[in-house]
Parts: structure tokens; C-alpha cells; sequence
């Protein structure tokens, strides 16, 4: 069974990727130290989208389960 892929438009704007990036930031900290360097590609699919998100980590923090 496929899903229809509705989608208001194809493409972001470049305030709307460095929006979702700043939002991935936070999230990628817990995670990881990186340079603060973030970058996306956002490819049409077949069967939507495919985002590709790019950053260099420095190293992976530590982190336990949560409970």
C-alpha cells in the first residue's frame, strides 16, 4: 500500500531552512560537539522528499537511556 504525498509546495525557502537548521541545532547538541556548521538538501523523491542533513561532529558526547 502507498501513502499519497500531498505537499503544499516542492521547495523551501532559505529562511525556512536556516529555521529548521537553528531548531536541529539544540538536538544535535545533546548528541554531539560539532563547528556549528550545518548545512541540508532537500531532493524530491519518488515518494516525497529526501533531506539530507550535514554537519562535522567533533566528538559524541556521553549520554545515558532515559528512564
Amino acid at each position: 500500500m502507498t501513502a499519497a504525498i500531498t505537499t503544499e509546495r516542492d521547495q523551501m525557502t532559505e529562511e525556512e531552512k536556516q529555521l529548521f537548521l537553528a531548531d536541529l541545532k539544540g538536538v544535535c547538541a545533546e548528541y554531539f560537539e560539532t563547528d556549528e556548521k550545518y548545512s541540508m538538501d532537500v531532493t524530491r523523491t519518488e515518494k516525497g522528499f529526501s533531506v539530507c542533513v550535514i554537519f562535522d561532529a567533533v566528538r559524541v558526547k556521553k549520554f545515558k537511556k532515559p528512564r
